[in-house]
């Protein structure tokens, strides 16, 4: 099951990526990359700082799926493009299922709660930033106007606490994730923004 939710949080990701390759002009091949870096940039990253090897390169999943949404929107991009605010939707819970999963990953090889939660972020944004960098826009980590990023910490911030006062688990690690995805939600339904530098307009 856990595998499961993985290749869909991967997929949704890739989806992004690969239609961020269609805004770009890009050809199948640009789709592909910015779709295989979204989807797995982020775990691979989390994987190299743990020093073991990437859970994508352990299973053939991790390469067919981001192929797999890569040729969709290849094919069908004017029809996955009506169907983002479903995907941001389950964007948001691969977001939260991911930085959960990767702080959860980094405690139990020893990292402390901070540096855990500062890798379960990167495990859950590092993906797309990226992909914003291949394709020349500013990093959301960087520019969290639509509180992307912000999600990510709540969520690893959560599961390292859980993990400091004993709480294991799937329970604990789906809490994490469910608190993430909700901020996430609430803040694209109800238009929150992160502030800028005191005196900068919008």
């Amino acid at each position: 099951m856990s595998q499961l939710l993985d290749f869909v949080g991967i997929f949704v990701f890739a989806l992004s990526g690969a239609l961020m390759g269609v805004r770009k002009r890009l050809d199948v091949v640009g789709m592909m990359v910015l779709a295989g870096m979204t989807a797995l940039g982020g775990g691979v990253v989390r994987d190299l700082i743990l020093n073991v090897r990437p859970a994508a390169f352990q299973s053939v999943g991790y390469v067919l799926v981001p192929v797999a949404a890569t040729v969709i929107v290849f094919f069908w991009h004017p029809h996955v493009a009506r169907l983002m605010p479903a995907i941001l939707v389950l964007d948001a819970a691969g977001l939260g299922l991911f930085c959960a999963v990767g702080t959860e990953k980094a405690l139990e090889y020893g990292l402390s709660p901070l540096h855990a939660a500062l890798l379960g972020v990167v495990t859950g944004v590092g993906g797309g930033m990226l992909r914003d960098v291949l394709a020349g826009e500013i990093p959301t980590l960087l520019y969290d106007r639509q509180l992307y990023a912000v999600p990510a910490m709540l969520g690893s911030g959560v599961m390292a606490a859980e993990w400091s006062y004993g709480l294991h688990g799937w329970a604990a690690t789906l809490g994490a994730a469910v608190l993430a995805f909700g901020l996430r939600i609430a803040a694209m339904r109800r238009k929150w923004r992160a502030p800028l530098a005191r005196g900068v307009s919008e």
